[in-house]
């Protein structure tokens, strides 16, 4: 897909589950199983969907996946499966790490910004060394001192070698990137998470917007189907309604980062008012 002067491709790092009741939060297993069928132990699958952007010659990376660095106790925990990763996807298109000149990360949770460090002869080293790493500031720091209930997504070990490893972009607010890259704030999940848009600068309709983890998966279009992860459940189902509103009215497009099946789609309401996916849009990229 082309957006103005930004070619768009959708590269994966793979699978992975979580459980599900903590996907949907206060949401009945009723409503979400059918959609989302959980295994024996209660967990969905769930993608790790990233984006590989280029425009006026850079090479733009939004969001890194999980990684290949997790001990088998917490691979099997999380039911990982990476194959053939996000490097992997990458060298389909005929790219290697350095040749990655920007990585956008949402935020640093583990299955956000896990992919952004690698193993190395010593231990965890970047993966895009080259790369400059743009983030929110607010969650550059929350990141290094997150609270007690979200310290387990914000991981140390993952997070210490990419802090103090590569070049930063930190950013105060919405701010552009590219002429038609423009990163805004959606504080609900965790402090300084930051959706990306793309869109077309003649253009006032038809952007794309990465959702991350306000709206992870095409299951959550509903506002009051917030996670249980998020540390401000009524602040993301506000910030989510107007959201869609939005997508609605400007015809816009919802990437979902962990939708097992669906890339992304338009969005329309049903008889009922409620949101729904309109149309299918697959971000598939051509392998080289």
């Amino acid at each position: 897909m082309r957006i103005g002067a930004i070619e768009v491709l959708a590269v994966d790092d793979g699978r992975f589950w979580l459980d599900g009741g903590s996907m949907f939060g206060v949401v009945p297993q009723a409503l979400w199983r059918k959609s989302n069928p959980p295994d024996e132990e209660g967990r969905i699958e769930l993608a790790l969907r990233c984006l590989l952007l280029r425009a006026e010659g850079r090479v733009l990376l939004v969001d890194t996946g999980i990684g290949d660095h997790w001990p088998a106790e917490e691979a099997a925990r999380f039911r990982i499966d990476r194959a053939p990763g996000l490097l992997g996807a990458l060298a389909q298109q005929g790219l290697g790490p350095d040749d990655v000149t920007d990585v956008i990360l949402t935020h640093l949770h583990f299955d956000h910004a896990g992919g952004a460090v690698q193993k190395g002869p010593s231990g965890l080293v970047p993966t895009f060394k080259k790369a400059r790493h743009h983030l929110q500031r607010r969650n550059f720091a929350h990141g290094q001192r997150p609270f007690a209930r979200d310290k387990a997504s914000y991981l140390a070990r993952l997070i210490t070698p990419l802090i103090g490893g590569v070049e930063w972009t930190l950013y105060d607010g919405p701010a552009q990137i590219l002429p038609g890259l423009d990163v805004l704030p959606f504080e609900g999940h965790t402090p300084g998470q930051q959706l990306i848009r793309v869109r077309d600068p003649q253009q006032r309709t038809g952007w794309l917007l990465y959702g991350a983890d306000i709206v992870p998966t095409s299951s959550h279009l509903s506002p009051p189907f917030v996670m249980g992860y998020d540390l401000q459940p009524d602040v993301t189902a506000k910030e989510k309604a107007r959201l869609i509103h939005r997508a609605i009215e400007d015809h816009g497009i919802l990437v979902f980062e962990h939708d097992p099946k669906i890339d992304a789609a338009s969005v329309t309401r049903d008889e009922k008012g409620r949101p729904v996916v309109e149309r299918v849009i697959s971000l598939r990229a051509p392998t080289h």
